[in-house]
C-alpha cells in the first residue's frame, strides 16, 4: 500500500487510533457518493484554511470558504 497517496478520514472527535484511511488511486477519480456516506457536507483543511464542500438538493457541488 503506498501511503504517501492516502488521505485522512476522520469522523467527528476520533482519536488517532480510530481513522480510517482511504487508499487513492490517482488514475481514477473519487466517488462523490464515498465522501458523503453520513452527510451532504464534508469539511476540507488545505493549506490551514478551512473549506465546505456541500451537495445540493439537485445534486450539484457547492465549494465554500
Amino acid at each position: 500500500m503506498d501511503l504517501h497517496n492516502t488521505v485522512s478520514v476522520r469522523e467527528g472527535a476520533a482519536s488517532d487510533s480510530q481513522r480510517r484511511y482511504l487508499v487513492l488511486d490517482r488514475t481514477l477519480p473519487i466517488r462523490s457518493e464515498s465522501l458523503f456516506t453520513q452527510n451532504d457536507e464534508v469539511l476540507i483543511a488545505h493549506q490551514g484554511e478551512h473549506y465546505r464542500l456541500r451537495r445540493t438538493r439537485n445534486g450539484k457541488l457547492i465549494l465554500t470558504k
